[in-house]
């Protein structure tokens, strides 16, 4: 009581401001400028996002008094604190091996162990003992990435635990059973999709001692790293659960015992608080969807989510930033509560890790935890006005695209229609353009490139390519996994190979006239071509055409790019070219649009400005300079 009185004689000091109060502050400050256009801005994913809330956004949240651990668990089931799974998968196509390694890294902080089980290898109850061995199964999460091995894992899990005594109730774990997510990216199931599900039975019939092994994952993974929005990551994942749910409780298993055998696997991008809002609204509208099943307990509606940093915005061109882009994705996903976390190391886009990234990559959670503190607050994000009403936003939009799918008959009909595919192939089509265009920024691939970095070691196709599982006897359209920064990585990998072989193209930038338009374009053009790997030569400036032209003939460079005002180019810019016309490909840094057709009229034929396509005029310039 003491301490309310204190808060109050503190905030008392300062006046309540109303929404209206701060609107009016905002317009006064934009004189007269239109404060929707200016400020409210629309998501790629369908909803606007004002510059500020306050309490009176979150007045009719029909959740905001909801507490952590109660339905719908939109502030998770962790009541007194956030503790997590740090999870780290390990490849096995050596039995020995894959074990040291895992005990390796439980000793360096790891909580929970998945072993990828290479697909040609069918493994048996003493190669997965073996394999799980000196690993106490009841204080580790044992996760097994195994494809079509996934029954035969279970009945090995079920019988070992008993065979070493193991506290069946503290068995943490999971397969990577997942028949429809395998269908939407090779077109086929591992076996018919009546069999698939029956499968799905038969494992949690199998792992009734179990009771928190899952046997089902829900991967949202493969439609985030196809390039879709949260939305529909989020819905498409509900969708493909439901569908699971359907298809298993129409073979005699209530939804009270489905339910919990399912994890849901979903990707967390750089989107910061989209993504802490996107996990909420996940377990918001599961628990709902869970009820509608005819659920008996609350608990069964509670979604497990494990959580991967994205490849989808990974780079192998400046990689370091990776760990900055799976640093943020790791705050995302522990603050919206998630149950366990794998970090992909920074450059597992472009080979094989090494025991310095994967170290990396464990102790980015570890750092997390151990001195940032994450796993002490429940639902640190309770309250905040801006990721409340995101949540909500985010929920809304998510179920209105679930309930499309379920118009269509559900996951697998939507997908064998096409709808999943055509809606995600619309999205990611929208993103490339946004990446080409600057829209979105990829940091040290599309903007800000490392103008020092050169690849010198060569790199399969298959870096720059999507990765396509699609089967010879697909029945439909499959999904295709790719990373956003391919187009640009490739045209300035051939950059790359084209200096190994002939020279590095050389821009030269020729900064004149008006100080402060001069600085601007010249470091506008040189990250504009430092995106190709162009070699790019600054200047501080240059006092004429004369000078300027010499300078740039004697450099000998392939491109020469002025860099002054729209009002000084109408005489600088056919100055200049009269000279360096043949000599070498010359261009304008900007767009000035009252002269524009004087200058082309002199035979100027490139600009680059803010709205250019960058990956599409880059790729022109390289095809000028004979790099194919």
């Amino acid at each position: 009581m003491e301490q309310l009185e204190k808060n109050d004689k503190l905030f008392g000091e300062f006046p309540e401001i109303s929404a209206k109060e701060w609107k009016e502050k905002i317009r006064e400050d934009l004189k007269g400028a239109d404060y929707e256009k200016k400020l409210v801005w629309n998501t790629g994913e369908g909803f606007r996002v004002k510059p500020f809330y306050n309490s009176d956004d979150t007045d009719e949240l029909a959740f905001i008094e909801m507490l952590p651990g109660k339905f719908p668990f939109i502030r998770g089931h962790k009541i007194t604190g956030n503790e997590w799974y740090i999870r780290q998968d390990i490849y096995v196509d050596d039995i020995k091996t894959a074990n040291k390694k895992a005990l390796d890294v439980l000793m360096k902080g790891v909580t929970s162990l998945g072993f990828v089980i290479d697909p040609k290898f069918e493994p048996r109850i003493d190669e997965i003992e073996l394999l799980c061995e000196n690993i106490f199964a009841d204080a580790v999460e044992l996760n097994f990435i195994c494809s079509h091995n996934s029954l035969k894992v279970v009945q090995y899990v079920e019988k070992l635990v008993k065979k070493y005594n193991r506290d069946l109730d503290k068995i943490y774990g999971s397969v990577d059973f997942d028949p429809l997510g395998q269908f939407a990216l090779k077109g086929i199931f591992p076996v018919s999709a009546e069999t698939s599900f029956d499968l799905a039975k038969q494992m949690i019939e199998t792992a009734a001692h179990l009771p928190h092994f899952k046997v089902i994952t829900v991967n949202g993974t493969y439609f985030h790293n196809s390039g879709s929005s949260i939305i529909e990551e989020l819905a498409f994942s509900l969708a493909k659960g439901a569908n699971y749910l359907t298809e298993i409780t129409e073979r005699g298993i209530s939804v009270d015992k489905i339910a919990p055998r399912i994890k849901f696997q979903m990707s967390v991008g750089s989107n910061y608080f989209f993504e802490i809002a996107k996990l909420r609204a996940a377990r918001f509208l599961w628990a709902h969807i869970v009820k509608a099943y005819g659920c008996g307990s609350e608990n069964a509606c509670l979604m497990n989510i494990h959580s991967t940093t994205s490849e989808w915005n990974k780079t192998i061109y400046d990689p370091n930033v990776n760990l900055l882009r799976s640093t943020t994705e790791s705050m995302s996903a522990i603050l919206a509560g998630t149950d366990s976390l794998t970090v992909n190391p920074f450059n597992s886009t472009f080979g094989q890790t090494t025991e310095l990234s994967e170290r990396i990559a464990r102790n980015q959670q570890l750092l997390l935890k151990e001195e940032s503190y994450l796993d002490k607050v429940a639902d640190p994000a309770a309250g905040s006005y801006y990721i409340e009403n995101l949540t909500d936003a985010i929920a809304e939009h998510a179920w209105k695209l679930f309930l499309e799918v379920q118009e269509k008959g559900g996951f697998l009909e939507a997908l064998k229609v096409g709808f999943i595919q055509d809606t995600i192939e619309k999205t990611a089509m929208e993103r490339d353009m946004a990446i080409a265009t600057r829209k979105e920024i990829l940091l040290g691939t599309n903007q800000y490139p490392n103008r020092n970095e050169v690849i010198e070691q060569p790199l399969p196709e298959s870096v720059f390519a999507p990765k396509l599982k699609s089967d010879k006897n697909a029945s439909i359209r499959t999904l295709k996994t790719y990373r956003g920064a391919q187009a640009f990585e490739e045209m300035r990998y051939k950059t790359d190979l084209f200096t190994q072989k002939v020279k590095r193209p050389k821009v030269f930038i020729i900064p004149i006239g008006n100080p402060a338009m001069k600085r601007a374009r010249a470091q506008f053009a040189g990250n504009f071509f430092g995106c190709a790997g162009f070699e790019i030569i600054d200047n501080p400036g240059f006092n004429s055409v004369d000078e300027a032209a010499r300078a740039c003939l004697n450099a000998k460079a392939d491109v020469a790019v002025i860099c002054s005002s729209d009002e000084e180019y109408s005489t600088l810019a056919p100055a200049l070219f009269e000279i360096l016309k043949g000599k070498t490909i010359f261009v304008v840094a900007g767009f000035p649009k009252s002269i524009i057709d004087q200058l082309k009229d002199k035979g100027i034929e490139h600009f680059i400005h803010v709205k250019s396509n960058v990956l599409h005029t880059l790729s022109k310039f390289q095809e000028m300079i004979k790099i194919i």
